[in-house]
């Protein structure tokens, strides 16, 4: 079975076909953080998705160029920059480290190329310019540069193709300046915009004067950049399939720089809206949590991406502190069947078993069924520990069943190993083993009890107790 996905602007599920005539290279771009803040767990629901993408296209053997932007010049943070009287540098700095920080902490590979806004200047003007040469912009009395929709649906283009637009229902409006404007408006949108005092020094040199991008403009002149006029994959939440994503195919085709009938992008994929507790997120209703907010909760990296790539990316995704604890069990269940596994495979080393990873990737390849992904490893756990149970798998059974997990493992990147434990915990479980076999039963429950009160637990094994987290 090939892999397909489903394509927001066809609204249908296509075979993914990439550009590359060998079928192999995959150019992908997601649209990355805007660094005026932390970054909260809706919008990681939409970077751990991408990470899932990328790879399990590395798992399936493409060559994958991942490219996520950093928008760190745009109206909100302009705003706090002068609130704070600092330097954009300065003030962006500390959220685009923190950014990434939480990244690792949610195991995400790296991109190949992440590229900022501000040092792609030239590169923006330079699209703009092709669109004032084709008619499609024009500067305002304002002295901003503006994309005119109009003027472009009379070069035969279409606005509205990720969303169904009804243009005589919608308020139309003559254009807006704000980078993210009313989803109910359709309006020529700003590219560029002249500098005003409110901007403070965060303003660069251009044909129409000085002044700043704007949003819209920043994603298509740095996706294009790294991967080319066309490319196979535009990633992000849905959200930002209107205005933002619309408007990056209008300007990215309004310039005509794509080869002839090459679009912009071929597939358009958006991960639908995180709720929390069942509700919007929202701080008034104390459901707005970062990340740092759950892991000052104890909670950790590895059992939250399980919880936000426990569902299919396209469905709304309910994330409850109840589904946290679930996805801690969870891990607990694999990581306890791996350590098994290792116990019984010692050194063996052998080639994966195939029955899981032949399973597993038929659920991924039918749209990146996640869902179904995860029903095939616990369906395998289950079977390992039966026949763990019964001393039916040899050495080498063992060795090939864990090879699989750990290919596997590539894709859902949740990291089982066993946690080690601190060596002062380790030394009580020591003096627990001594207390018992002393027969010094309350010393040996106070240690227990003691233990967990820090998360750990005692489990007997064939080769002896460890340490386990709760």
């Amino acid at each position: 079975m090939a892999l397909s996905l489903h394509n927001t602007i066809s609204r249908k599920v296509e075979p993914f076909i990439p550009f590359d005539p060998t079928g192999k290279k995959v150019g992908m771009y997601c649209c990355g953080p805007t660094v005026y803040d932390f970054a909260h767990i809706g919008n990681f629901r939409t970077f751990v998705f991408a990470d899932l993408v990328r790879r399990y296209l590395d798992f399936r053997g493409y060559e994958v160029t991942h490219v996520m932007n950093i928008t760190d010049v745009e109206d909100k943070i302009i705003q706090r920059v002068a609130e704070q009287k600092t330097t954009l540098g300065e003030y962006t700095a500390r959220y685009q480290d923190a950014f990434f920080e939480d990244l690792k902490i949610l195991n995400c590979v790296d991109p190949h190329h992440i590229p900022k806004a501000t040092d792609h200047i030239p590169e923006m003007i330079d699209l703009i310019s092709k669109l004032m040469e084709r008619g499609i912009a024009y500067q305002a009395p304002d002295k901003s540069i503006y994309f005119s929709i109009e003027k472009y649906q009379g070069c035969g283009c279409q606005y509205g193709r990720l969303v169904k637009l009804n243009f005589e229902e919608m308020r139309q409006g003559k254009r807006v300046s704000d980078d993210e404007y009313e989803k109910e408006s359709v309006a020529d949108f700003a590219l560029w915009k002249t500098r005003v005092n409110e901007d403070g020094e965060v303003y660069w040199p251009s044909p129409w004067g000085e002044g700043r991008p704007g949003w819209h403009i920043e994603c298509s002149a740095m996706s294009m950049k790294i991967l080319g006029t066309s490319f196979d994959l535009h990633l992000g939440g849905e959200d930002l399939a209107f205005p933002h994503h619309e408007d990056e195919i209008a300007q990215s085709e309004g310039a005509n720089v794509q080869e002839e009938g090459k679009p912009f992008v071929k597939y358009w994929l958006h991960g639908a809206h995180l709720l929390v507790e069942g509700k919007k997120m929202s701080k008034s209703l104390g459901n707005f949590y970062t990340l740092r907010d759950l892991l000052d909760k104890g909670y950790n990296g590895h059992e939250i991406r399980q919880l936000m790539i426990s569902a299919h990316y396209r469905e709304t995704f309910n994330f409850t502190l109840d589904g946290l604890a679930g996805a801690r069990t969870a891990l607990n269940r694999i990581n306890e069947c791996v350590t098994k596994l290792r116990g019984v495979a010692a050194n063996t080393q052998t080639d994966p078993a195939t029955e899981v990873i032949t399973k597993f990737t038929t659920a991924l390849d039918d749209n990146l069924n996640v869902s179904s992904a995860w029903g095939v490893v616990f369906d395998w756990v289950r079977d390992c520990n039966r026949k763990l149970a019964d001393n039916s798998m040899d050495a080498e059974t063992a060795a090939a069943e864990l090879a699989a997990w750990e290919l596997i493992d590539t894709v859902l990147g949740v990291s089982v190993d066993q946690e080690e434990a601190p060596a002062e915990l380790a030394e009580l479980m020591k003096e627990r083993t001594q207390a018992r076999e002393a027969k010094d039963f309350s010393r040996a429950d106070a240690i227990r009890d003691e233990l967990a009160s820090k998360g750990w637990t005692i489990e007997d094994t064939a080769e002896g107790p460890r340490l386990k987290r709760l």
